[in-house]
């Protein structure tokens, strides 16, 4: 079972996140079992102490010697010691086992985010993806690494101490264990809380994290339309909602604890009133109701430490639902989908609609012959970029069908995707590493010989021979600094690299200068001779090129054909066409005004 609000990735259940932790525990199985076997001789070892007193209270009321009752003493003084040398190495394993086991959670977490589709992750929210893999991560590494050992070493701790004290007299465990009860019903109360307030917490630091983000990056946007009233607004209702939900918890917190410290004397003030009477009837020792009163002294200090703990796991268990919850979370189609026929491309009916606002298409029919250049044309929201991502696979229509070769590309396994549809935009990213780290992302095996090829198909090969070391020469912010017609230029040879079937261009020139730009188009062009390109064209010269233009309005296609045969019809085409040519524009100029 999982919870999952619309358009937000999923939370696990509590069925999920025990089948998870258990799987973990499998894994490093041996580590595991070393902890429990090293706590369990440590709390052996700590149960000593009170019995040794005991009995050493019992000689001494009989008039034993002073010899037995030093023996006694170092015994005392030696199980102290091995249990102190036996906890430590029990932690120390723990440790061991906390890091490996949260390795496995941050490679599962990396995994699992890289197989999502970006579709799922742009409608969840960077900020929800990112808190997860910092944050929930973060205080799930904090469990395995410190709250799991200690939890386990206590455990076994009170478990142990409970045992010596019924082995001591029944009748004295019996009370010991009654006067737990308050704790019983105080952490009852908590845990049926805790679970669901973590989560909203968690969903609600999540949600600061997705305004802030989106503000930040959309900062000149937001001063452009003016929107820093609205985003302010945004993020202090994120806060508030975020300070609402901790000071639930912190509730929580502060009527747990005071009712569990007030609870703490009771096992004890039980245990020596019942045991006081018990010894004057003669039916116990003076020693068993000391040893015990002892032992249940001991008892507070691992359960408070199990309660706090326990504190701590509703927090990092809720954070691990969120952890795990990704692995419910709609993924990439697997392995197995069916080969196409052929690289055509055919988009029938397609209608699209986003799930915050309208529908984009409105019944869309259009064919794309294998190595047609088709330029896609239109202003602003007329639905060009909705159908480049239907076409890359990126969405699923909402009704009607995008095929190629007679199967829907949505339908297509990730890496046969990559190798029939690459979608290229104006958004590109370079990741931190060297040239040559960031070219072999689309083509691990490529060689040197090949990157300088791709490069010059782009026109980067220039500048990357001017970097101080060339391919391996750092990128990012310790390294070489690329402006956003570099990094568009990177991306571009990473297109050359993967060499797909069908590249989608949507604005990818877009940061290049005019004569830039449709260099590197024909460029590509020319290196892709014989493979389609679909270009999202905000510069007429590109549609000029073109095979066939498609026309945008409204969601609609309203026109279809070559360049030529749309501007003798005198339709929209046209219009768009001597608008943009009678701004000094030829078809072979180096300037060019924007469609879009």
């Amino acid at each position: 079972m999982t919870d999952r609000a619309p358009g937000r990735l999923p939370v696990a259940g509590p069925a999920d996140v025990r089948r998870a932790a258990l799987r973990l525990i499998r894994a490093d199985r041996r580590a595991f079992a070393a902890v429990l076997g090293l706590n369990a001789l440590a709390a052996v070892a700590g149960l000593a102490g009170p019995w040794l007193l005991g009995r050493i209270v019992d000689h001494v009321r009989a008039g034993g010697g002073v010899g037995a009752v030093d023996r006694m003493a170092l015994a005392i003084l030696v199980c102290a010691l091995a249990q102190l040398l036996l906890a430590r190495w029990a932690r120390y394993v723990g440790h061991r086992f906390g890091e490996r086991t949260l390795a496995r959670v941050r490679e599962e977490f990396v995994g699992r985010a890289l197989g999502l589709p970006a579709s799922v992750v742009e409608r969840a929210g960077t900020g929800d993806l990112t808190t997860r893999g910092t944050a929930d991560v973060a205080t799930v590494g904090t469990t395995l690494r410190d709250v799991g050992p200690e939890l386990v070493v206590c455990g076994m701790e009170a478990l142990f101490v409970l045992v010596a004290v019924f082995v001591l007299d029944p009748l004295l465990g019996v009370v010991g264990v009654l006067a737990l009860t308050p704790i019983w019903f105080a952490l009852r109360w908590y845990l049926r809380r805790a679970r669901e307030g973590y989560l909203a917490e968690g969903a609600a630091t999540s949600e600061v994290a997705e305004v802030l983000a989106a503000t930040a990056s959309g900062a000149r946007t937001v001063e452009a339309f003016r929107l820093a009233g609205r985003r302010v607004a945004a993020s202090r209702d994120a806060l508030e909602t975020s300070r609402r939900t901790r000071l639930y918890t912190l509730f929580l917190r502060s009527v747990f604890f005071p009712a569990v410290e007030v609870s703490y004397i009771l096992p004890v003030a039980g245990v020596l009133l019942v045991g006081g009477v018990l010894h004057g009837r003669g039916t116990v020792s003076l020693g068993a109701v000391v040893a015990a009163a002892l032992y249940l002294r001991q008892f507070t200090e691992p359960l408070d430490q199990i309660l706090m703990r326990v504190e701590q796991l509703q927090s990092s268990g809720a954070s691990f639902a969120r952890v795990e919850g990704l692995a419910r979370a709609p993924e990439a189609v697997p392995g197995g989908s069916p080969e196409p026929a052929d690289d055509r491309i055919d988009v029938t009916g397609a209608r699209y609609a986003y799930e915050r606002g309208g529908e984009v298409l409105r019944g869309v029919d259009l064919t794309v012959r294998p190595g047609e250049r088709l330029a896609v044309v239109g202003p602003s929201g007329a639905g060009k970029t909705t159908l480049s991502r239907l076409l890359a696979g990126v969405d699923a229509p909402t009704s009607g069908s995008v095929t190629v070769g007679g199967v829907p590309v949505a339908g297509l396994e990730p890496e046969r995707l990559r190798r029939q549809v690459v979608l290229v935009t104006q958004e590109h990213h370079v990741f931190l590493g060297t040239v040559r780290d960031n070219l072999r992302i689309a083509e691990p095996g490529a060689t040197d010989e090949e990157l300088w090829s791709a490069l010059a198909a782009v026109g980067a090969d220039a500048w990357v021979r001017e970097l101080p070391q060339g391919l391996d020469t750092g990128l990012g912010a310790t390294g070489h600094r690329t402006d956003g017609s570099q990094a568009q230029q990177l991306a571009l040879a990473r297109v050359v690299l993967a060499d797909p079937h069908t590249l989608i261009l949507d604005e990818a020139t877009a940061l290049l200068d005019p004569a830039t730009a449709r260099h590197t188009e024909r460029a590509l062009a020319a290196v892709l001779r014989g493979r389609t390109v679909i270009a999202i064209a905000h510069r007429l010269h590109t549609a000029h090129d073109a095979d066939r233009v498609a026309v945008m309005e409204d969601g609609r296609l309203t026109e279809l054909g070559t360049h030529d045969d749309l501007v003798a019809s005198g339709g929209a085409y046209a219009a768009l066409w001597h608008t943009w040519h009678g701004n000094g524009a030829t078809p072979s100029g180096e300037g060019g005004g924007a469609v879009s």
